[in-house]
């Protein structure tokens, strides 16, 4: 193979994170790379995700395109994936994450505290319009779609007050400049897998897998992403629902830990369930999957299903 055809969706950020993949990818393999356009359902609609099946519709058409050859690798934010497996395809690499955390860009340069009662902040994540309204601080929180620079743009415009963006894409777009402040997990915990990367190669191509896992996977990221989404799939949960994880790796006594954190909040934020647990690396999957049981035996599913009604 001298070629790597590397499938990707057209906006800027999809393309900004599939040539990172690409400028690592093809000198340590000794290919040329070249990025393939493809156009989903969810970029030709304007309704909201929560209307049109989520963010795993980013995701259908691009590996669709994968399985039938027609692309050799494609890449995805890994928070779009849905946690119900595709057999068709495998999971080549999670290369070393982002910051996980959001950002609030805002009018004057001001910080979350700082905005007036009644300001619009705009979110198309009902993640992250639950976790504003829980924090109590009277603002009108308003869906929105589009690219980033749209969203950045209704600031400018004063149409909104301010946005809600991951910070992983505004500094993959190179757009830190334009955050008031970079919020704290303790304020607003991040979607599963936030801020990373998901390479993805077909079934049958286990060489090219394994080559591109010994280039790109970092074993942390793939370990904490791999707690967090098994925590949303104990909740049966989508990656629309009200669901806020984060997963860290730290020294414990007996070595190193995962800590896991989790949260499942009412769209308008009146209640929510916070909790946490922790474990062995090589058992991310188990403590995300324990803690996604805690959460259910607190009510978790109630909250998931009033944002669903």
């Amino acid at each position: 193979m001298t070629t790597i055809r590397i499938g990707t969706r057209a906006s800027a950020l999809a393309r900004a994170q599939t040539s990172w993949v690409a400028e690592r990818l093809g000198p340590a393999l000794g290919v040329d790379v070249e990025l393939v356009n493809v156009v989903t359902e969810g970029d030709r609609s304007s309704a909201p995700l929560t209307e049109i099946g989520g963010q795993g519709i980013f995701v259908g058409a691009v590996r669709d395109a994968l399985v039938r050859g027609e692309v050799d690798v494609v890449v995805h934010s890994l928070k779009d994936l849905p946690t119900v497996a595709d057999h068709r395809v495998v999971l080549a690499a999670v290369p070393q994450r982002g910051d996980p955390r959001d950002s609030l860009v805002a009018r004057d340069g001001l910080t979350l505290g700082e905005l007036p009662v009644r300001s619009r902040v705009g979110t198309g994540s009902p993640r992250r319009t639950a976790q504003l309204h829980a924090l109590g601080l009277g603002l009108d929180v308003v869906a929105i779609r589009g690219n980033v620079d749209t969203r950045l743009r209704k600031v400018a415009s004063g149409e909104f007050d301010a946005v809600v963006l991951a910070r992983a894409g505004l500094v993959r777009l190179e757009r830190t400049d334009a955050i008031t402040e970079n919020l704290d997990p303790i304020q607003m915990l991040p979607a599963p897998g936030q801020g990373a990367l998901a390479v993805e190669v077909a079934a049958h191509a286990a060489r090219l897998a394994t080559d591109i896992e010994q280039v790109l996977d970092d074993p942390g990221s793939r370990a904490t992403v791999l707690a967090e989404r098994s925590l949303l799939r104990a909740l049966e949960a989508g990656c629309t629902a009200p669901v806020g994880a984060l997963a860290d790796l730290a020294d414990g006594d007996d070595g190193a830990e995962i800590w896991l954190r989790g949260v499942v909040a009412a769209t308008d934020g009146s209640h929510l369930v916070r909790l946490s647990a922790s474990g062995r690396p090589d058992d991310a999957e188990g403590v995300g999957r324990r803690l996604g049981e805690d959460l259910l035996a607190e009510g978790a599913a109630r909250l998931m299903q009033e944002q669903a009604s």
